[in-house]
């Protein structure tokens, strides 16, 4: 038994480290979400951020947009031209990809500086990303509402999770180079 725990004890620490971060940063982020009902920001802050940095991006690009919050539900519509085409909730504000994306990067984490400055660099960007995600959904939708069943459900879902999938590849390369040096 003791050879199998030092056998694979690096995919251990992984996956311990991996949990722990998961619920730790989850169980954080659920203590927000059930305090923030008394903030005046509906449904969230960091909801309500997403979708008024979104609408301010999307009326840079020319489009009439507004942002109102539902009253009885927790989402916030985004009205372009008079249509609502895009409900914001919690789930949109890329905070559950963050926290995936950071307990994955914590578990592989070997410099603390290193990992902390990739953890908010990486974090920063995906949150930009879906920034731009929720940009570009809402113009396609006004423009091609036929196609809001792959866009919603396939093609900006696979957008989001492939750039924290890329960023998880370049952090291990960083942390386990591959050797290009040819066996002697």
């Amino acid at each position: 038994m003791k050879g199998l725990i030092a056998k694979y004890s690096f995919v251990l620490r992984f996956v311990v480290i991996f949990l722990i971060s998961y619920l730790v940063l989850s169980f954080c982020y659920s203590f927000y979400l059930n305090t923030s009902s008394n903030w005046s920001y509906f449904p969230d802050f960091i909801t309500y951020l997403v979708a008024k940095q979104s609408a301010a991006i999307i009326l840079g690009f020319g489009y009439d947009i507004e942002i109102i919050a539902a009253s009885s539900i927790p989402e916030i519509g985004l009205y372009l031209n008079d249509s609502n085409l895009a409900n914001i909730v919690e789930g949109c504000n890329s905070i559950s990809i963050i926290i995936l994306f950071l307990a994955f990067i914590f578990a592989f984490a070997q410099n603390l500086k290193r990992t902390m400055m990739f953890a908010l660099a990486g974090s920063v960007l995906i949150y930009g990303i879906n920034l731009i995600r929720i940009v570009v959904l809402v113009i396609a939708l006004y423009h091609y509402p036929q196609y809001e069943k792959i866009l919603h459900g396939v093609v900006f879902p696979a957008f989001i999770y492939g750039t924290v999938f890329l960023l998880w590849m370049f952090w291990v390369r960083q942390i386990t180079p591959i050797n290009n040096s040819k066996n002697e």
